[in-house]
């Protein structure tokens, strides 16, 4: 039932979508954990040094994989003896499970971590960032212990995610709403796609500084937030392993050509009052930001000389046709 196709949603989020969000990590850490939670490691494989090190050390095989969770975008597979594999995929990483024995879907090279329990083996292609801790130093070392409050954790609140943008607003009063919602280390989980379907939920101008978002509309994110991202691990696969074949859905709608709000809708009308969608890049690492600027109104902080954002995109425009 299970072969090459169990975490094939990521394969496809590779090809031809946005990078992997929270949502894509705990789906992930849950397929993984229905292959080899519990089960003892009979092989361990690794492209990269640092981890083949550790393995020659303390070999990973006949180890108990304990559980595997997800943490914001980040995988954590615990093995017996106090040893974690840590993983995050960025732009291009994967986890395949196979049927062990069963022909790889990517060449050997791209691989970087097999791992066999059993009947089922779990490969990880093309991941950036894959490194080995203990428990001690995985609280101590890694980023795990400055994240947020993680969207999709089961002790999440709403008032907790507010707190946490509250701080943020406090400290760093001309942040940009959308820049911080994308910040691991306030909210842990949201992605690009979520970001702009957040703060359209909320009403929120995407571009918006923290100094004038008000405690009602930080709740409609963190509350647009936790409802997206749940609906989008919901769990109807019982006991089995099974692929998500389905794309991230916002909208209520059974359309799959209408299952988001904004994100990659530039120049089509808003879903709610008709308006054209607009898109600008934003932040250092110039991320798509799209919104609808009829239900996300512009409001400049006190003092604020920076255009709106549309006022920016006509001047740009503008400039380009000179």
């Amino acid at each position: 039932m299970c072969g090459a196709t169990c975490l094939r949603f990521q394969v496809a989020l590779q090809k031809r979508g946005p990078m992997p969000e929270g949502d894509t990590i705990y789906r992930a850490a849950r397929t993984l954990q229905k292959a080899l939670g519990g089960k003892v490691v009979n092989a361990f494989e690794t492209g990269l040094a640092k981890l083949a090190r550790v393995n020659d050390e303390t070999p990973v095989a006949g180890r108990t994989v304990e559980k595997v969770e997800a943490v914001g975008k980040v995988c954590l597979i615990f093995f017996s003896g106090n040893l974690i594999l840590l993983t995050h995929m960025r732009m291009s990483g994967t986890w395949h499970i196979y049927r062990t024995g069963e022909k790889w879907w990517q060449p050997k090279n791209r691989m970087r971590v097999a791992i066999t329990c059993g009947d089922y083996q779990a490969v990880a292609f093309n991941v950036q960032i894959a490194e080995f801790y203990t428990a001690s130093s995985l609280e101590r070392n890694s980023q795990i212990s400055k994240l947020g409050p993680d969207v999709l954790a089961d002790e999440f609140s709403i008032e907790a995610g507010v707190r946490a943008l509250r701080e943020r607003a406090a400290s760093h009063p001309t942040d940009e709403v959308a820049v911080v919602l994308l910040n691991q280390r306030v909210v842990a989980g949201l992605g690009n796609v979520y970001k702009s379907e957040v703060a359209f939920a909320a009403g929120v101008n995407p571009f918006r500084q923290m100094s004038t978002i008000t405690e009602r509309e930080m709740m409609a994110m963190m509350d647009a937030s936790q409802r997206y991202m749940k609906a989008n691990v919901l769990d109807g696969s019982g006991g089995g392993i099974v692929t998500y074949r389905g794309n991230r859905r916002t909208t209520h709608s059974v359309d799959s050509s209408e299952r988001l709000w904004v994100y990659g809708r530039q120049g089509k009308e808003c879903r709610r009052c008709g308006a054209s969608i607009l898109m600008r890049k934003q932040g250092e690492q110039a991320r798509s930001t799209y919104w609808c600027p009829n239900c996300q109104p512009w409001r400049g902080a006190e003092g604020q000389q920076e255009k709106s954002p549309v006022a920016f995109l006509a001047a740009l425009r503008s400039v380009a046709k000179r």
